[in-house]
C-alpha cells in the first residue's frame, strides 16, 4: 500500500507537468526553485554570524514558515492531492494510513524546499557549535513537525471549508491576514540592529523558541550558545509537539476514513454572496444584508472613505500650530476608531423603507443591534491595525503600542455600544438611496439633534479613564501600559455589550414608531 501510494504521488507530481497548464507549473516550479536557493543562501550566510543573530533570525523564521504551511492551504483553498477518502475504496488500513500519507507527503516541490531550508539550517548550527548527532535528529524533527502541520492544515481545509471559495470568504481570510502580518511587518521594518540584537527582538526570539512554533531550531541555537539547561526545555518542546501532531493527524484520518465524502463543488455560482457565508440565523441574515448595503450603496461608501481621510489631515493643523511630530501623530487613530464607532448611529434612517422586513418577521432586537455592527467592525478593524503600527513606526516609541490599542478600543467599541441605543432612540431623516450623500433633507423632529453629539461624545466620556492612563504611559513610562491597554479594551466590550442588548430592547418596543419614522422622513 505505502509502494502504491508512494508512485501514485510521483505520478501526480510530474503529471501536472504534461497538462494544459504546463507552462503555468513550470513557471511556478522555476519560482520555487528561485525562492528556495535565495533562502538557503541566505542561512548559509549566517555561519559565520554571532549566535544570537542567526538564532534570531532562524528561530523567528521557523516560526513564520511553520505557520505559513498550516494557515496556507486553508487560505488558498488548496485541493489535496493526498486526502485520505480518496483512498478509501480501497480497503486500507487505517492504522498504517497516516505513516503511508506523512511518507507520500515528502514527494512535492514544497516539501523538498522545505528540506533544503531545514538542511541548510542544520549546516549553520553545526558550524557555530551544536554538536552533530543532536542538529541532525532535531533537524529531522523540525521537518515532520512542519509536514504534519502542512497535513493537518489540509485535513480541518477538506473537513470544515467549502472546497470552492467564494469572493465574500477570500476577503474574510485576506483581512485577517493583513491584521496579523502588517503590525508584524512594521514592527520588523521599525528595529534597529547596529550590529546586535535589538532587545525586544532577543526577547521575542527566547519566547518563540520555546513554544512549539520553533521549538526545534531553537534547539539548535540554544545548544550551540552553550546554554544546556534551556536546551533541555526546548528540546522536550519540540518532542512533545511532534508526539501531539501525530495524535492530531492520526484522529483526523480516522475522521476523514470513517465520515460521509462531501459533496463535489459545482461550477456555477449560487449567487449568496454573504448570505451563503454568513450562518443561517436572524444575526446571519442582518449581517449579510448589512454587508450587501455597505458595500454598493454610495452613501455608506462615502462614510467609510471619509474617515480615514479625516483621521490623516487631523495632523496638518497640529503640526501647523507647532507641536512636535510625535505627539500630533497620536491623533488619528483615536480620531478615526471614534468616527468608526459613530458611523452607525443612524442605520434605521439608511434602511428606509427596507426596515419593514425586521419589524414584520419578529427579529429579537439583539441579532438586529448586532448583525447591523458587523460591516463598520470588517472595515474598522483593519484600518486600526494597520493605523497603530504605522504611528508606532512614525514616533519611534513602541513602549505605546498597548496603551494607543487600548484607547482605540475603548473609543470604538464604546461608540458602537451607544450608537446601538441611539440609532433607534433618535433617529433623523437622511438622503434617500440614490440621492447624493451630500445632500439634506428636512429633519421632521428635533430629537435628531442630540442623536450625533450623544453617541460622539459619550464615547469619549467613558473612555476617559483609558485617556488618563495613555496620558501617564507617555509621562511615566511603560509601566501604565498593561493598565491602559486592558482598562480600554474592557470599557469598550462591556459598553458594546450593554448597548447591543439595550438597544435591541428599545427595537423590539418601538417598532411602530421607527416604521413611521422611515416612512415619513
Amino acid at each position: 500500500m505505502a509502494a502504491h501510494v508512494l508512485r501514485l504521488r510521483f505520478a501526480l507530481l510530474v503529471g501536472s507537468l504534461r497538462g494544459e497548464r504546463r507552462v503555468r507549473t513550470l513557471v511556478t516550479f522555476a519560482a520555487v526553485i528561485a525562492v528556495t536557493v535565495v533562502v538557503c543562501l541566505a542561512v548559509l550566510s549566517l555561519a559565520e554570524a554571532p549566535v544570537a543573530v542567526a538564532r534570531a533570525v532562524i528561530v523567528l523564521g521557523g516560526a513564520a514558515l511553520l505557520v505559513g504551511f498550516l494557515v496556507g492551504p486553508i487560505l488558498v483553498g488548496a485541493v489535496d492531492q493526498l486526502d485520505p477518502r480518496r483512498f478509501a475504496v480501497f480497503g486500507v488500513d487505517e492504522r498504517r494510513m497516516p505513516w503511508v500519507l506523512t511518507l507520500a507527503a515528502f514527494v512535492s516541490v514544497p516539501s523538498l524546499a522545505l528540506l533544503a531550508v531545514y538542511i541548510s539550517v542544520c549546516v549553520v548550527a553545526i558550524r557555530l557549535g551544536a554538536p552533530w548527532p543532536l542538529a541532525v535528529l532535531m533537524t529531522i524533527v523540525g521537518v515532520t513537525t512542519t509536514l504534519l502541520t502542512a497535513r493537518i492544515g489540509l485535513a480541518i481545509n477538506a473537513l470544515l471549508l467549502p472546497e470552492r471559495r467564494s469572493r465574500e470568504l477570500t476577503a474574510l481570510f485576506a483581512l485577517a491576514l493583513i491584521v496579523i502580518a502588517f503590525p508584524v511587518a512594521v514592527f520588523f521594518a521599525s528595529l534597529r540592529w547596529d550590529g546586535q540584537v535589538p532587545e525586544s527582538l532577543a526577547a521575542l526570539t527566547t519566547t518563540v523558541g520555546f513554544t512549539p512554533l520553533a521549538a526545534a531550531p531553537g534547539f539548535l541555537f540554544i545548544v550551540a550558545a552553550d546554554a544546556t539547561a534551556s536546551a533541555w526545555t526546548s528540546g522536550i518542546v519540540a518532542v512533545l509537539t511532534v508526539a501531539l501532531l501525530w495524535l492530531l493527524w492520526a484522529w483526523l484520518v480516522r475522521r476523514l476514513l470513517t465520515t460521509t465524502e462531501r459533496p463535489v463543488a459545482a461550477r456555477e455560482r449560487t449567487g449568496l454572496g454573504w448570505f451563503g457565508l454568513l450562518p443561517s440565523n436572524a444575526f446571519g441574515a442582518i449581517a449579510a444584508r448589512s454587508l450587501v448595503y455597505w458595500l454598493r450603496d454610495r452613501r455608506y461608501i462615502m462614510n467609510i472613505i471619509v474617515v480615514p481621510v479625516a483621521g490623516v489631515l487631523t495632523v496638518l493643523p497640529l503640526i501647523v500650530a507647532g507641536v512636535p511630530l510625535e505627539i500630533a501623530a497620536l491623533v488619528p487613530v483615536p480620531v478615526m476608531a471614534l468616527f468608526f464607532g459613530w458611523l452607525p448611529h443612524n442605520d434605521v434612517a439608511y434602511d428606509s423603507t427596507a426596515l419593514w422586513t425586521h419589524v414584520a418577521s419578529g427579529i429579537r432586537g439583539l441579532p438586529d443591534r448586532l448583525g447591523r455592527l458587523v460591516p463598520v467592525m470588517l472595515v474598522s478593524i483593519p484600518v486600526l491595525a494597520i493605523a497603530v503600527p504605522l504611528t508606532m513606526f512614525v514616533i519611534g516609541d513602541w513602549r505605546l503600542l498597548m496603551p494607543l490599542t487600548g484607547v482605540a478600543a475603548s473609543l470604538l467599541f464604546s461608540a458602537l455600544g451607544i450608537s446601538s441605543i441611539v440609532s433607534v432612540v433618535a433617529p433623523y431623516a437622511v438622503s434617500r438611496p440614490g440621492d447624493s450623500p451630500f445632500q439634506q433633507p428636512q429633519r421632521p423632529a428635533s430629537r435628531g439633534t442630540y442623536g450625533p453629539a450623544a453617541a460622539f461624545l459619550g464615547a469619549i466620556v467613558l473612555s476617559i479613564p483609558t485617556i488618563w492612563l495613555f496620558g501617564a504611559s507617555m509621562i511615566e513610562g511603560s509601566s501604565y501600559a498593561p493598565a491602559a491597554f486592558w482598562a480600554g479594551l474592557s470599557t469598550g466590550l462591556v459598553v458594546l455589550v450593554l448597548g447591543a442588548v439595550i438597544g435591541g430592547r428599545i427595537f423590539e418596543r418601538s417598532g411602530e414608531r421607527l416604521m413611521e419614522f422611515v416612512e415619513t422622513a
